[in-house]
């Protein structure tokens, strides 16, 4: 028994720099695997988000291209569908006549579309920008007689809106439309009262006797109000002629009728402002007699909203600075 614990005793500082070594290389050689495992492990993650960025990128760049149902070729028969959304204005938003006037371009030259329907849901805006695509129409529908355009309200057909609208051969609408506000206004603000609280002085510097035209930071001009009144009137009454001409002998003309009033879709009706009631779908089926619709609306990705967004910015404020107050123009609204 004693020489047993004295064999042990007497190896047992023998082999500790032994067990030592072992440990200190066992200890290394995990360590070196940990730093391989994690060295793998960052590569599959650094790679994941290398494919996740480059995914992310296609996908901006997808949605950034205009894929509609008008840039892909339509198989045989359909209703050819324009939609006009938000507010009548310049700038390549849905209610442009640079967005409009090429949609229905497209889709009276396409042989398969046998009607354009253009839906709208719009409180109207500018009368140049609702001229231009009532213009176009009605050119449109000379060279191409045997397609009908039937105009759909959505919620809301007014103002520059129903301008549009007065251009199409029948114009359906539901029952609980807005429709109407046949008037031009130009607003804006005056400050002047503010100002001479605030104890703050206008110095304004003009080469020429109008051109601090209706400032909204100067006093009001009697001749200013009057000239501006007339241009009102001289548009308004260029509404009212375009809606005479579109309606024709439907229209029943009353006092209120070119007020800027409004109605709802079945007084439109009973009027002479609309046909008859319908939905998109109702009037591709009973009027045009087709069920497959095809969109020709051009849709804006999103780099092209933000940079003419931006653009536009920019562009308002240049033509602020350099040509004076453009605050109050007319609306069709």
């Amino acid at each position: 028994m004693d020489n047993q614990n004295n064999s042990i005793a007497s190896s047992t500082p023998a082999e500790a720099p032994l067990r030592s070594v072992a440990w200190e290389r066992e200890t290394l050689e995990k360590l070196a695997f940990a730093t391989l495992a994690e060295q793998r492990a960052r590569r599959r993650w650094n790679i994941f988000f290398r494919f996740l960025f480059a995914g992310l990128i296609l996908l901006g760049l997808a949605l950034a291209f205009d894929y509609t149902g008008a840039d892909m070729e339509a198989v045989g028969k359909h209703s050819a569908l324009i939609e006009i959304d938000g507010t009548i204005e310049s700038g390549g938003g849905s209610g442009s006549a640079d967005s409009v006037v090429p949609a229905l371009n497209r889709a009276f030259s396409d042989e398969a579309a046998v009607g354009v329907i253009l839906r709208i849901n719009s409180p109207g805006g500018s009368p140049v920008q609702a001229g231009i695509i009532n213009d176009e129409i009605q050119r449109l529908r000379k060279a191409y007689p045997q397609k009908p355009l039937y105009v759909v309200v959505d919620e809301m057909c007014a103002s520059g809106g129903y301008y549009i609208a007065a251009a199409a051969d029948r114009i359906y609408v539901n029952k609980a439309s807005i429709v109407g506000s046949i008037g031009v206004l130009m607003d804006g603000f005056g400050f002047t009262g503010l100002m001479d609280k605030l104890g703050i002085e206008r110095r304004l510097l003009t080469a020429g006797e109008n051109k601090g035209f209706m400032d909204p930071f100067s006093p009001v001009q009697p001749k200013q109000v009057e000239y501006a009144r007339g241009m009102v009137n001289e548009i308004h009454q260029q509404f009212i002629d375009v809606v005479r001409q579109g309606r024709g002998k439907r229209l029943k003309e009353t006092p209120e009728m070119f007020t800027g009033l409004f109605w709802s879709g079945a007084r439109a009706v009973e009027l002479g402002l609309a046909d008859g009631f319908g939905t998109v779908n109702t009037v591709a089926r009973n009027e045009l007699k087709t069920d497959d619709i095809v969109d020709y609306t051009k849709h804006e990705g999103l780099p092209e909203r933000v940079l003419k967004k931006f653009g536009a910015a920019v562009g308002a404020g240049a033509g602020a600075s350099l040509v004076g107050n453009a605050g109050a123009r007319p609306a069709l609204r």
